[in-house]
């Protein structure tokens, strides 16, 4: 064997090497956190640890039992998929209108809005209060639709324009001279060239606002309009034996997590095409 293979070979064996020992660490937290939220609360905390329990259901019982739980989820679902799709449609028109009809000072509008992302959502938290309260949109999950949707805008517009950008513009030419409106060029001609960077986004905005806790937890104080990562912190106030509820905690983390990976899974080719396809013209 020569020199040259035995350090590919080395090479090629650290690499996969390397990708393991990543792999690994990434799937450890939620291994033990789903095996946390399938053992018994008396077996949590036996010592030596029990790697592999016997799974039971009884943690998740007991959080549906303890909580308004349905409610929380249909809070949950609602909110990140209103909050999502209205935040793509809005993006999308006006990313539209930034890529094809620029103006005098719609750059410095578009930084403006990338801008904006530098405010941490703590120091809008007062004044999106007061607006929610003379709209009496407190306590509902309209209002939180409208508030995260607010968020999650600049960051989808400014992706978005540059994928507007590279839509020829001689699809839609040949479009307008067969007679074409602004509305059927949008659906026939743009929306589909733009399918994998508006899946990419629905994706990464669902998983935004699913996981976002800071709105939910100020703008209500009823079930009627909490969300599930509100019940984190509700649970998590809880006091057991052992200290914090963690078999309760790792349960409602699992129902958490479960969504996002699901979208992951089947949206992952889009993902990756939406966000490699401006590399390649």
């Amino acid at each position: 064997m020569s020199k040259h293979t035995l350090r590919r070979g080395l090479g090629r064996f650290g690499l996969y090497l390397s990708v393991v020992v990543f792999v690994f660490l990434s799937l450890l937290p939620f291994y033990w956190i789903t095996i946390s939220s399938l053992t018994d609360k008396n077996e949590l905390f036996s010592i030596p640890p029990r790697y592999f329990p016997r799974p039971t259901l009884e943690n998740f019982a007991m959080l549906i039992s303890q909580l308004p739980f349905t409610e929380y989820l249909r809070n949950s679902v609602l909110f990140a998929t209103g909050a999502t799709f209205l935040t793509v449609f809005l993006a999308f028109l006006a990313a539209y209108g930034f890529a094809r009809y620029p103006v005098p000072g719609s750059g410095l509008l578009l930084l403006a809005l990338v801008l904006s992302m530098a405010l941490p959502e703590i120091t809008t938290v007062v004044p999106l209060f007061r607006i929610l309260r003379d709209l009496s949109l407190i306590n509902t999950v309209r209002g939180l639709i409208v508030v995260m949707s607010s968020v999650l805008l600049p960051f989808t517009v400014w992706t978005l324009v540059s994928f507007v950008q590279r839509v020829p513009l001689e699809m839609e030419e040949a479009a307008i001279v067969d007679g074409a409106n602004l509305i059927q060029r949008l659906w026939y001609i743009v929306l589909p060239v733009m399918k994998p960077s508006i899946a990419t986004m629905l994706a990464i905005n669902f998983i935004n606002a699913w996981n976002n806790l800071i709105y939910p937890l100020v703008f209500t104080s009823t079930p009627q309009a909490k969300t599930l990562s509100v019940a984190v912190t509700e649970v998590f106030q809880a006091r057991t034996p052992y200290g914090r509820p963690w078999e309760l905690i790792s349960a409602l983390g699992v129902t958490m997590v479960i969504p996002a990976v699901i979208i992951v899974l089947f949206s992952q080719r889009a993902i990756v095409s939406g966000l490699t396809r401006g590399a390649i013209k």
